[in-house]
């Protein structure tokens, strides 16, 4: 489903933001949005976060049934 491929693009990217906080205290979104609290920056974080919940789903589903069909 494409709205799986989002989502884990999505995550990706918010993983490799907090990767960036922890190793270089570096937050990317917010560098490129206007800082934390700026309006996109929370779009953005809130995006990456219903993604992360949505990918959850994927560790559970039964992805050997589904490509059969």
């Amino acid at each position: 489903m494409i709205i799986d491929r989002i989502a884990l693009i999505l995550a990706v990217i918010g993983g490799l933001n907090w990767g960036s906080i922890g190793l270089f205290r570096f937050d990317v979104v917010a560098f490129l949005c206007g800082g934390q609290t700026a309006t996109l920056s929370r779009v953005i974080y809130t995006l990456v976060g219903i993604a992360a919940v949505w990918c959850i789903s994927l560790i559970f589903r039964d992805t050997e049934r589904a490509e059969s069909m």
